[in-house]
């Protein structure tokens, strides 16, 4: 996906995220992608939804000790 899409794709804050420590998603089709909200100019992660999910899975959820971020 190029930095032209980036207009037109929807991002949202993580849940998990702190006010100076940012992270933002966008959800497409086939991929997820990742950017630090205050340096949006820096671009952007790609991952495949395949491995958003194993990424996701291997956090665990705050009751297991992980990170719940999902």
């Amino acid at each position: 996906m190029d930095r032209a899409n980036d207009d037109v794709l929807r991002w949202y804050t993580s849940s998990h995220s702190e006010e100076e420590d940012c992270v933002e998603v966008a959800v497409t089709r086939d991929a997820v992608l990742v950017r630090h909200s205050w340096n949006r100019d820096w671009g952007h992660i790609v991952f495949s939804r395949a491995q958003w999910q194993t990424f996701v899975d291997a956090l665990g959820t705050p009751d297991e000790g992980g990170g719940g971020a999902g």
